[in-house]
């Protein structure tokens, strides 16, 4: 690092001071907590993010700020890698490092450390390129101006401001400048992109199976997703689709929201009795998570949810159709096809998966593993039940599928190609993302002449139940085999095992939190109250062993 630099950090780090008594980590959601803290971290993550761009040789890395659907108080920042994918696990303890450096010194003196292990230059030789984008929370402002800062303390840093957008929009900006420097990636090309492809979907359902489905009601959140969504609905002339909890009114995921849905398994604010057996959708406030739902009866909020699983289980089923027209034994080409979950997915959907003829892989709890999991397949999906997944095409794949669609002789392999390629461009590689998920929905259901209805009775999810154990030490439980078996401490998960096959359809694991000092403890079994009972006794079981004992 030379001078002029070093002397640039100080001056701009003198500016930010960390809050005191306070340390913070980065997760799978980056820093997030109160607002009124993060002016430091936002800064000094600007920086990190200056510097990842450098370490891959000039390419453009997106920081975003948001806390997704935690409550509106909350913010978070977070950094796209250059494949619109998360920070690499590598860089994390470094961001914990900065984020938590006590002075301007201690952070000149790690950035030196960091970038001399990592062989990145400090001298404004190489340029590095942000996209900045933020959600629609009144503290996005100000703390997009203090990761300004942080960026362009780095001599050669340059920061292009997206405003105010979806998270997804923002790693698919990134994914798509890596993959064509000459692209310009705007939002205008988000959306010409997934409104084209979701057209191109809709033109290629056979004519004779076409069947209008009604009318889709879709929760915003009261966040960033509702005036993306009013957008798509005037470029698509979309009249079956009505936008709530927009934002002009509501609190932000307040009682609203994907989150709030999968959770509380409740109808959101602003739905009531007209809506019932409606076709109905939530999105969560930064938009990358989405799940389905209808009310059931006239006078209560209660829902039959459509959750992540379900979303999972209809692309897969569409996936595997279009495949099997457009591949038979001749093929030489077999593609190969990966469904990826964590073990909180229900277990009836892995079963509905497997009984599809389709590899079911786990992995352990963070989109992080499953999006790394999926990258290894022709075709990769993943999905968690709180609605945040999508689906990997690999560049073979891709370039196998483009020769298909514009060589191929017969009329129903040609469309089967096309559509494939039209998810290719429809659904968002690079992270979960509502607006392009909720649009393959509503092209797959169209396609298939389903009702919502219809869609949730490709399986019915086995009763669980999930509770969490405070105990002293949650470092003390180790897992293996995606977090499905304890190795630490011994006797605990043959004790749980023996527990377990005492209930029909019983299946239980527990976990580590990443968050705090508790063990989670997941259920399942062929009965609310057995499933329920199952999870009870794991809890107790994992006290006796880890609790708090004086």
């Amino acid at each position: 690092m030379d001078e002029q630099q070093r002397s640039t950090f100080l001056q701009s780090a003198s500016r930010f001071p960390p809050p005191k008594g306070i340390k913070l980590y980065y997760g799978t959601a980056g820093f997030r907590t109160d607002a009124s803290i993060l002016q430091s971290t936002a800064f000094r993550i600007g920086i990190l993010a200056a510097l990842r761009s450098l370490k891959t040789g000039g390419a453009v890395i997106g920081l975003m700020i948001t806390a997704s659907h935690n409550k509106v108080s909350d913010n978070g920042v977070k950094v796209a890698d250059p494949g619109g994918e998360m920070l690499t696990q590598d860089w994390e303890p470094f961001a914990d490092s900065i984020a938590n450096a006590p002075d301007p010194d201690s952070l000149i003196q790690l950035i030196d450390e960091f970038a001399k292990k990592e062989g990145i230059p400090l001298n404004g030789t190489q340029a590095a390129a942000i996209l900045l984008g933020r959600d629609t929370r009144p503290s996005g402002e100000s703390l997009v101006e203090a990761a300004k800062q942080g960026i362009c303390s780095v001599i050669g840093a340059i920061v292009n401001d997206m405003g105010v957008v979806t998270t997804p929009q923002l790693h698919w900006m990134v994914r798509t400048r890596n993959k064509d420097l000459k692209a310009s990636a705007s939002e205008l090309d988000y959306f010409d992109q997934v409104s084209t492809s979701f057209r191109c979907l809709i033109d290629l359902i056979p004519k004779k199976s076409y069947h209008g489905i009604g009318k889709l009601i879709v929760d915003c959140a009261n966040g960033v997703g509702g005036e993306k969504l009013q957008v798509l609905k005037e470029k698509l002339n979309w009249l079956d689709v009505e936008i709530r909890n927009t934002g002009k009114q509501g609190i932000l995921n307040e009682q609203v929201g994907a989150d709030y849905v999968q959770k509380d398994k409740v109808a959101p604010q602003g739905f009531g009795g007209p809506d019932v057996g409606v076709r109905c959708a939530s999105l969560d406030g930064d938009a990358d998570r989405l799940v389905y739902f209808t009310i059931i009866t006239k006078g209560n909020n209660q829902i039959n949810l459509v959750d992540g699983d379900k979303i999972l289980s209809l692309f897969a089923l569409f996936i595997k159709d279009q495949l099997s027209i457009l591949t038979d034994d001749t093929c030489e080409y077999q593609p190969r096809v990966g469904v990826v979950q964590t073990a909180y997915a229900n277990g009836a959907s892995t079963k509905y998966l497997k009984y599809l003829g389709l590899q079911v892989i786990f992995t352990p709890t963070g989109v992080k593993y499953l999006h790394e999991k999926a990258q290894e397949y022709d075709i990769g999906i993943y999905f968690e039940a709180n609605g945040h997944g999508t689906i990997l095409f690999s560049d073979h794949f891709l370039c196998w599928l483009e020769d298909r669609k514009s060589t191929e002789k017969c009329l129903e392999k040609k469309n089967a190609a096309k559509r494939l390629w039209a998810v290719s461009k429809l659904i968002n590689q690079a992270v979960g993302d509502a607006l392009s998920g909720l649009l393959l929905v509503e092209a797959i259901l169209q396609h298939m002449g389903w009702s919502v209805d219809k869609w949730n009775e490709l399986y019915h999810d086995l009763p669980s139940r999930q509770v969490k154990v405070k105990v002293a030490d949650r470092t003390a439980i180790v897992t293996t085999n995606a977090e499905t078996i304890v190795q630490k401490p011994p006797g605990i998960q043959e004790a749980i095992t023996a527990l377990t096959v005492k209930y029909p359809q019983g299946r239980c694991f527990v976990r580590p939190s990443g968050t705090e000092d508790v063990v989670r403890v997941y259920a399942e079994a062929s009965t609310q109250e057995a499933a329920d009972e199952l999870a009870s006794c794991v809890a107790k079981l994992v006290d006796q062993f880890l609790g708090f004992h004086i």
